[in-house]
């Protein structure tokens, strides 16, 4: 089989590449060049294009470069500002997985000739008759599937992830038995075109216009200000400029208003809701039917929590909370068996299926 392995220059794209070439399948290197800015972190970087080039040389397979930039800018780094001032919180992870990855990487690889593509990422595909599963990978620390959610049927029978299979440690230790150069090079955490040095902020600011806003509890009283509203997600604790003394008990964003300015600000026990209502969904094989149970993770490395799925949004649930335009959206929404933290609007909400594995990717949305 010919398989095109999209090599970022990390440690876990690099044993996938040479676990497929040990495996006999002809097999090739691309990274894509996404990010046209200055970078110092995530995938982006000069150093991570040579890191791949020389693990394919290597390996002993051939190493290509494709120029996604222009894709990269318009499905990623466009909507990444318009999130922040939207009053959302923005996933470029999940877009572009969803747009460059095994969207335009794909269908290059198709177009040259393969039959296939492979990533780093840990999870894992499996076959059970014609249909293709999305599954956790075997190391719960470093599971990935979260932010895969949105592969369908055409994209998982296309793609191999050979890392999903094994433990962080066991890819450091085949990459150093292998004597790859990336065998000890640290895990990329950041989003690649923020600057550690500039910082989100920054590059916000250059691109958008932020502003002040007000800082307003539940009861109404007035609690200060943020230089930047925009910066603000629903959740979040920290950088809010609260004195301990005037405000002894946590307090958390639990909404913002761009339009009056003001974000409302209150306990953790405001936070919680029954039900999360979600746009944007995408399925592994197929919707749930009404009512059915599911394992709901609300961030890339939460606690899955039970619930029941309630096609066309809250309302048709029976439930308190909703969120306006769910159903005009052609969305739906979770019912949790107990109240849970909300996620912040443009959050990534992810549904496994119940069983005693829980590993089983079945879709996932974008909480409204």
């Amino acid at each position: 089989m010919r398989v095109l392995v999209a090599m970022s220059g990390g440690v876990d794209s690099s044993v996938a590449a040479a676990l497929l070439v040990r495996e006999g399948h002809d097999v090739s290197g691309a990274t894509m060049k996404l990010w046209g800015g200055p970078s110092d972190t995530g995938c982006c970087s000069v150093a991570d294009v040579e890191d791949a080039r020389r693990v394919c040389q290597q390996l002993g397979v051939e190493h290509h470069v494709f120029n996604f930039t222009s894709d990269f800018e318009r499905d990623v780094v466009r909507p990444y500002v318009s999130a922040h001032t939207s009053a959302l919180t923005p996933n470029p992870c999940v877009a572009c997985n969803a747009h460059l990855k095994f969207d335009r990487f794909l269908d290059r690889a198709l177009l040259v000739g393969f039959d296939a593509i492979a990533t780093g990422h840990h999870a894992r595909v499996s076959e059970t008759g014609s249909v293709f599963q999305l599954r956790r990978g075997r190391d719960p620390a470093k599971d990935q599937s979260y932010v895969l959610y949105m592969l369908g049927q055409s994209q998982l029978a296309r793609l191999r992830l050979p890392v999903g299979e094994f433990a962080k440690a066991e890819v450091r230790a085949l990459a150093g038995e292998l004597g790859l150069r990336t065998a000890a090079k640290p895990d990329s955490q950041d989003v690649c075109f923020i600057s550690k040095v500039a910082g989100r902020e920054s590059f916000l600011r250059d691109r958008a216009r932020l502003g002040p806003g007000r800082l307003v509890a539940t009861t109404g009283e007035e609690l200060g200000e943020v230089e930047a509203l925009e910066l603000l997600t629903v959740g979040q604790r920290r950088k809010l400029g609260l004195v301990a003394r005037s405000v002894p008990e946590r307090r958390y964003v639990v909404g913002v208003d761009l339009a009056s300015r003001t974000a409302t600000v209150g306990g953790l026990e405001d936070l919680m809701v029954g039900t999360v209502s979600l746009g944007q969904m995408a399925w592994t094989a197929g919707p749930l039917a009404s009512g059915a149970p599911v394992e709901v993770q609300l961030s890339a490395h939460g606690q899955p929590v039970a619930g029941r799925w309630a096609p066309g949004g809250a309302a048709e649930a029976g439930a308190v909370e909703t969120t306006a335009g769910a159903a005009e959206r052609g969305a739906g929404a979770v019912v949790f068996d107990v109240p849970v933290r909300r996620p912040a609007p443009g959050q990534a909400v992810v549904l496994y299926e119940p069983s005693p594995e829980g590993d089983m990717v079945v879709g996932g949305g974008t909480a409204l």
